[in-house]
């Protein structure tokens, strides 16, 4: 049983700019020998010791030696621990051997994955290993896409508490965001569109917003790709960058529970930018920002710790039902989105899997369908997110 292993939480790329962050965090929020037992895991010893030593943290953390080009060591950490954390990306590059791992060991994992082409071929290679080992495999567990994933689901439910069932069309609505990529983030978008140059079959898993949902196409779409003005908030509203992976993680969610939010359920997702003429422009300017290709960080490169501090996010999810009648909550984050908050997101939610195996079967999820309201009450105790009822 993965539950009597040596380890319960091993960070994998514990020594890279998130990697370090989550070790941080998990030696604040939980200790050392306490309710958690994890672990540092990277390619160098030596490294490791360096970023352990540097943070303070004490030398009772075990430091586990582990290569994704080398399939024993990989092997041998998975077979070691209950839950896997990894920060190691691009996972189309790096990631394949430790899914199939965990996958076959049932070991239980999360990732920050915004991949949705590697999410899809892994979904149809490793499903039916993960389901026969027990282990719960959990892509997107940072800011992609958790805040959306859980935000949508915490919608429904509010919608079922005040009209009596869930609503088939959603809005998610990015009204605030204060942060930057990472190098990281940006390698997984260039090694995408790179890979996407040579594939034609990639361009349209990317395209396609129920590409993780095998066996299912619901309803048709809002593209979401220029902008446009929203007659529900009266205002206008711009392309979101994340919206292509978030939009099929929660088609994926809404697949698993049965299709609770309803089979031709419509869900979108995009930046406010204001009334008038000053937010039409405000969206024309973001729908050609070019930045993020042309970006030269490189991965181990992101914000400082002040603009981690002082980053935040808020997320308005609309919900609408067939005869009118509005539903609103929103999702808002204290730290920047793509790490401060990120960090705290994907520990708690190796946590929320590693104290409750009873929380989902084996298989491929995503976040809300695997650990559901447990990890909402997680996040609002510990990782500084808040979900609010709106007026």
């Amino acid at each position: 049983m993965k539950n009597n292993r040596e380890l319960g939480i091993v960070v994998y790329g514990a020594t890279g700019f998130t990697g370090r962050l989550v070790a941080e965090y998990l030696n604040k929020q939980y200790g050392v020998n306490g309710e958690v037992v994890w672990a540092m895991a990277g390619r160098s010893l030596s490294k490791l010791e360096q970023v352990r030593d540097e943070m303070g943290i004490s030398a009772d953390v075990p430091l586990v030696v582990a290569d994704s080009s080398d399939l024993d060591s990989i092997k041998a950490m998975v077979e070691r621990t209950a839950v896997i954390l990894t920060t190691v990306g691009p996972y189309q590059l790096y990631g394949n051997e430790l899914v199939e791992c965990c996958a076959a060991a049932g070991t239980d994992y999360v990732d920050l994955c915004g991949e949705p082409g590697w999410m899809h071929k892994m979904i149809g290679a490793h499903s039916e290993a993960a389901q026969a080992s027990g282990a719960r495999i959990v892509f997107s567990c940072g800011f992609d896409s958790i805040p959306f994933d859980l935000g949508v689901m915490f919608l429904q439910q509010t919608a079922e508490q005040k009209l009596g069932s869930t609503v088939p069309r959603v809005r998610g609505r990015v009204r605030a965001m204060k942060g930057t990529f990472s190098g990281g983030t940006l390698a997984s978008f260039r090694t995408t569109m790179a890979a996407a140059a040579q594939d034609r079959e990639l361009v349209n898993v990317l395209r396609n917003p129920f590409s993780l949902t095998p066996g299912f196409t619901g309803a048709d779409q809002p593209a979401g790709n220029k902008p446009e003005f929203d007659e529900v908030l009266q205002s206008w509203i711009a392309p979101f960058v994340m919206a292509s992976i978030n939009t099929k993680n929660i088609h994926r969610s809404n697949m698993l529970m049965d299709h609770q939010y309803g089979t031709d359920f419509v869900y979108d997702e995009m930046m406010i930018t204001g009334p008038g003429d000053k937010g039409e422009a405000i969206a024309h300017h973001i729908a050609n920002d070019n930045s993020m290709a042309e970006d030269p960080r490189q991965p181990g490169e992101g914000p400082d710790k002040d603009e981690r501090e002082n980053g935040m996010y808020d997320v308005l999810f609309v919900g609408q039902a067939k005869d009118g009648q509005l539903v609103k909550v929103s999702v808002q984050g204290d730290k920047d989105p793509g790490y401060g908050s990120t960090s705290k997101m994907i520990a708690e939610s190796a946590v929320c899997l590693l104290k409750n195996p009873e929380a989902a079967s084996g298989g491929i999820w995503t976040p809300a369908p695997a650990m559901g309201t447990l990890l909402v009450e997680r996040l609002q105790k510990n990782a500084g997110l808040t979900f609010t009822v709106e007026d």
